[in-house]
């Protein structure tokens, strides 16, 4: 009997939704990424303490969600995200040397959970009900679009202002080109007032997590490039073998203390002369990510829930009793 109350009292709290069921509306912000290039003065560190502010993009996008229960939403979501860092804004020799850039500008499509973990039905006490609060966790599944771009320098002088696509240039000696689709799993924290039950204003920080090591087209080794049309062999190859220069070398190697004891040598960041692979562009061993960072705006749609319908809705079918004057 115990079970069966529980399942009746389960199955009631996912079904009886509130007065307000949907919302939708509009996010912007900021997007920033942890990958190969960029980075700090130590070597690769994990979340946001190895991000450059500096790399800081745009975030925009729309979303819908769905409550199903006090507690318990769906979201989707479309958003554009901005990624871009060059390794010349960082402090760490090794990436400083290496002398990389991207600029990424993806498409994501995602839907998710949301828990909402603290509420506040009356903010401030006053009786008015009127804003209410909600902080919410959030875990799910995107898909996104990646097309990361670069541009290309020789010596340190800029060839031109391209950018150009890296993916079909295969820049790290790939057989074949690597997916334009790729899974991210977004989790984060948001939060938001509720104006006159209409208007709803928020904020929301969110981490994604892919299975790609290649949003910045850097991974592996260096290696001639094996690109897709022949034609952008000679132009692939400058981008790989001479993003770094021996004058930046030796800028480093004066900049840098640790270089009495370990200088660093332009080998280190060129395609090896035999034509072996055992020169290190990238970090394989760590997949990239990225995040977002986004005030959100939206309106609720107003309607009753399905309990209020299945109980209360003969009030509004009930036949309006027609009054008129007595004649006498």
């Amino acid at each position: 009997m115990k079970k069966l109350l529980l399942l009746f009292f389960v199955i009631t709290a996912c079904s009886a939704t509130a007065q307000y069921d949907w919302d939708y509306g509009i996010k912007i912000g900021a997007a920033n990424y942890l990958g190969d290039i960029g980075g700090k003065m130590l070597t690769r560190r994990d979340f946001i303490v190895d991000m450059h502010l500096k790399a800081t993009k745009t975030a925009w996008g729309i979303y819908g969600r769905h409550k199903f229960s006090k507690r318990l939403s769906v979201a989707g979501n479309l958003d554009y995200i901005a990624l871009k860092d060059f390794d010349r804004w960082t402090t760490n020799p090794p990436r400083r040397a290496r002398n990389m850039n991207f600029r990424n500008r993806m498409f994501e499509l995602g839907v998710r959970a949301e828990l909402t973990i603290w509420y506040d039905n009356d903010v401030g006490g006053r009786g008015y009900y009127n804003p209410d609060f909600k902080m919410y966790l959030f875990g799910g599944l995107a898909g996104y679009y990646t097309n990361p771009q670069a541009q290309v320098f020789t010596n340190g002088e800029m060839v031109s202002d391209t950018w150009y696509n890296l993916r079909d240039w295969r820049t790290e000696g790939q057989e074949k080109s690597y997916s334009k689709i790729g899974l991210a799993i977004p989790a984060g924290v948001g939060m938001y007032f509720t104006f006159d039950k209409t208007w709803r204003f928020g904020f929301e920080f969110s981490w994604r997590t892919t299975f790609n090591d290649y949003i910045d087209d850097v991974s592996t080794v260096y290696t001639n490039p094996n690109p897709k049309n022949p034609e952008d062999y000679p132009l692939a190859l400058q981008f790989v073998n001479q993003s770094t220069y021996q004058g930046l070398i030796d800028q480093i190697n004066i900049d840098s203390p640790e270089s009495e004891f370990y200088p660093l040598h332009i080998q280190d960041f060129t395609i090896d002369d035999d034509g072996l692979d055992v020169v290190k562009r990238g970090d394989p061993t760590h997949n990239d990510s990225y995040l977002t960072m986004q005030l959100t705006a939206g309106k609720v749609i107003r309607g009753r829930s399905k309990f209020y319908r299945a109980k209360y809705s003969w009030l509004k079918n009930r036949a309006t009793v027609r009054r008129s004057r007595a004649k006498f």
